[in-house]
């Protein structure tokens, strides 16, 4: 075994594995820095003194014999007020102020010049302050308030506090506990940032998106996948996501995906505006762009660090959504590492880890209470590309073991231009029981007998479909034949929604609750007519455009306009039988 030294030498390198000897004091998940270029690696295993890094940069030119040094401290996050607005590696590393293309070593230590207005809260000297502790804000833009805390590690005596002024990053604002602190901080991102006390679900968070609320719904705190084939509106559902969430603060992760589409999401950020601010939603996200021509292993970092940079802000009591698109380039990542490593392949040659990968990733997802006392949530949605669109593929199946919402997207429901694609067959959600509490107390008691009804006369569309198409729909009994007509007016009138129209690119709980309970007071009213013996051909030659027009002719939240509509399709019935 060769001598530990403080500098050690490479000896292997295979693609993003390196492999290291003679370097002491080096802990696994520590960070070395190899070549002349310093470029960041993740000691991942150590065996008689050989170690084994993951290389988070393009690791051409490095050759054997090259330095290695350790930095003695695991991959860790900047995280202060310069992250919402901004564009990101998957190490953190500013993309909007460095070069166009980063290159091996060429921001290890990006340097900080901003600054930003500071102002103290009122404490007293001497005052004892806990982890989580406001010992001030600062304005970033677009009336957020960034809440300087103390650091989860911190505690003791306020012995100086800052005056109102601005000030850089790694200007101390306060002295507690004889520890100076500064308005960044580091934390390690495989670690997950202490909590009070992790509460239950309870409210839902509102996406905007009719098939989402109201028929699978997902709480603050909780996790959900979007596993679907190429071409089937992954990206573009995780998109309405962001813009239309009713969050404090997005981060969106660029796993692996395309370029051009990350492109396109910061434009639209940057034009739209946030409702509730008047700013561009852009000020209230967090990009991590790391897409596929990036380093492959820089996408195992850039998960974690998405979750890290989403707890920063749910400790400061706000309410935070990360979008990983997607997990599966994630995958693919930690399985060509493991095959380069020489480990033993699982199916489909991921590593035997991935189960435990992927569980340890969402369970971080939670509503909380945070060391400070306040109430904040980070719910984690991930985007699965499964190849092929095979649903029983590894990362898919693993995935759907430790979600709690389950948002299927369809291959024939997005070529037959139904957007979004989310299929009701193989979706679903553990959190509507949750949810239908919540409906209670804003008075839709209703609301969940309405989605049992609809996803029951949805299924059963489904399968009078594949009998019309062997017996054809004259062979049908009159009320199957009025399910088939509910099951048209459910997904051209509530299910499908168009991101490019002002009026139905966002959807209110409200006029949702009323778009369904319309759909479904025309069934009841169908029904009842070819039960008094009118023929379902009759019925079927009603003219129910104003059902499927609703949508569009209402406003995002005028739930009463779609009650108008209600009783004049109702009246028309009447009169047309």
């Amino acid at each position: 075994m060769s001598e530990l030294t403080d500098a050690g030498r490479v000896v292997r390198v295979n693609g993003p594995l390196v492999e290291v000897t003679g370097l002491r004091d080096v802990a696994a998940l520590d960070v070395v820095e190899v070549g002349p270029l310093r470029i960041p690696a993740e000691v991942v295993s150590i065996r008689d003194g050989r170690l084994t890094a993951e290389a988070f940069e393009y690791t051409g030119g490095l050759r054997v014999g090259d330095v290695a040094t350790s930095r003695h401290r695991p991959l860790s996050a900047r995280l202060g007020p310069g992250l919402l607005g901004g564009v990101f590696d998957g190490l953190l590393r500013p993309l909007d102020v460095g070069p166009t293309w980063l290159g091996p070593g060429a921001l290890v230590e990006p340097p900080s010049v901003a600054t930003w207005p500071f102002r103290p809260a009122p404490l007293d000297l001497g005052t004892l302050l806990g982890p989580g502790a406001l010992l001030g804000t600062v304005s970033v833009g677009g009336g957020f308030e960034h809440r300087v805390l103390v650091p989860p590690r911190g505690k003791g005596t306020v012995t100086w506090l800052a005056e109102p002024g601005t000030m850089g990053e790694d200007e101390t604002v306060a002295i507690v506990g004889g520890h100076s602190l500064h308005l960044a901080e580091d934390w390690p991102v495989r670690r997950a940032r202490p909590v009070r006390a992790r509460l239950r679900h309870f409210a839902p968070l509102v996406t905007g998106q009719r098939v989402i609320d109201l028929f699978f719904p997902i709480a603050h705190g909780a996790t959900a996948a979007v596993p679907g084939g190429f071409g089937t509106g992954k990206t573009m559902l995780l998109q309405q996501i962001v813009k239309w969430a009713d969050v404090e603060v997005v981060v969106f992760v660029g796993c692996g995906e395309r370029g051009n589409e990350l492109a396109d999401a910061m434009a639209d950020l940057g034009a739209l505006r946030d409702p509730t601010t008047g700013t561009s939603l852009r000020e209230r996200t967090v990009i991590l762009a790391n897409t596929s021509n990036m380093p492959v292993m820089a996408r195992v970092a850039s998960v974690y660090t998405g979750m890290t940079v989403a707890e920063y802000f749910r400790d400061m009591g706000y309410r935070v959504v990360v979008l990983a698109d997607s997990t599966s380039r994630w995958a693919e990542a930690l399985r060509e590492f493991s095959s380069r490593s020489g480990e033993l392949p699982a199916e489909e040659g991921y590593p035997a880890s991935l189960s435990s990968s992927l569980a340890a990733f969402y369970e971080r997802a939670a509503r909380v209470t945070t060391l400070g006392g306040k109430e904040g949530s980070v719910t984690l949605i991930g985007a699965v590309s499964p190849g092929g669109g095979d649903m029983t593929e590894p990362v898919t199946a693993q995935t759907e073991r430790y979600v709690r919402c389950l948002w299927s997207l369809d291959r024939d429901l997005a070529y037959a231009r139904h957007y979004p694609a989310v299929t009701w067959r193989h979706s679903f959600s553990l959190d509507d029981a949750t949810i239908a509490n919540w409906h209670a107390t804003q008075g839709r008691t209703g609301w969940v007998e309405a989605r049992a009804r609809a996803l029951s006369l949805l299924a059963e569309a489904d399968r009078l479909s594949s009998v019309v198409e062997l017996v054809g729909l004259g062979a049908l009994p009159a009320r199957e034949r009025i399910v088939l007509l509910t099951g048209r007016l459910l997904r051209e009138g509530v299910l499908q929604q168009s991101a490019l129209s002002e009026n139905d690119t966002f959807c209110s709980a409200a006029k949702q609750s009323a778009l369904l309970d319309m759909v479904l007071a025309v069934h009841d009213k169908c029904l009842a007519l070819v039960e008094g013996g009118l023929p379902a051909s009759a019925v079927e030659e009603f003219d129910l455009t104003i059902v499927t027009r609703a949508r569009d002719e209402t406003g995002p939240d005028d739930a009463e306009g779609v009650d108008r509509l209600r009783d004049e399709v109702l009246a028309r019935i009447g009169s047309q039988a």
